[in-house]
């Protein structure tokens, strides 16, 4: 490559790094916005939640543009090349996280009107914390090439599916005891599950930075603590 080539690609390459962070951090907002709408039952926010989906799309766009014109022009190999793949398979996955935290918000206009039992929408709030807390830390480790904190990143999913599994199990309870809390029950499982399905494309973002920056696929089984679809509650006598 000539200089000026060297210099146009590293810059191409800068750019793709950007939009990552770029997108990790509007899909970030999104989350924190559709969860606070439910907790405040705040229109404004969960509307917010919803329009920023159209902005986690277009960027999506964009990086895959950017890879699919990287790869076809500058045929880079090795690191590079990771990189490159890396940020397209990581944009996947932040779109769908925004989808999930779209999903969310469109349940608040559902919600707005029940009474909250503050124990459930207090655990609902600290698994999406959690799930925050795991975005972040994960794209930090793509920013700083760091594959062992993507791969503690990766560990933590088992928590986020416990928690899902143990306040599924508390819902379950919950719309037995009166049939009018089956509505209000059902929206926030499903709040819960797009909690832990971001939870899950976290985990694939932890797997593609582990490849990125080591050249090698985890071996491990993932780990998973999900048990709802075998959970069961007895029925009152």
């Amino acid at each position: 490559m000539t200089e000026h080539t060297v210099k146009a690609y590293e810059q191409e390459l800068r750019e793709l790094v950007q939009m990552i962070a770029e997108m990790g951090g509007l899909a970030e907002r999104q989350i924190r916005d559709a969860i606070a709408a439910l907790i405040k039952r705040d229109a404004d926010l969960a509307n917010r939640a919803i329009a920023a989906d159209d902005a986690v799309d277009q960027l999506q766009h964009r990086i895959e543009q950017q890879a699919i014109h990287m790869i076809a022009k500058r045929q880079p190999l090795a690191d590079d090349l990771r990189v490159i793949v890396g940020a397209l398979r990581i944009s996947i996955d932040l779109e769908r996280i925004g989808d999930f935290a779209k999903n969310i918000g469109k349940r608040m206009p559902a919600l707005k009107d029940d009474l909250y039992p503050n124990e459930l929408m207090r655990r609902l709030e600290h698994m999406a914390n959690l799930a925050l807390a795991q975005l972040n830390n994960v794209l930090d480790s793509f920013a700083q090439r760091d594959s062992a904190k993507a791969i503690a990143v990766w560990k933590g999913d088992e928590e986020i599916d416990s928690m899902y599994t143990s306040l599924f199990r508390e819902l379950l309870t919950y719309m037995m005891e009166d049939a009018h809390h089956i509505t209000f029950s059902t929206h926030l499982l499903f709040c819960a599950k797009n909690i832990e399905r971001i939870g899950d494309h976290v985990t694939n973002i932890a797997e593609t930075i582990h490849f990125m920056v080591e050249g090698v696929p985890l071996k491990e089984e993932r780990p998973k603590s999900d048990t709802s679809s075998t959970a069961t509650v007895p029925f009152p006598a």
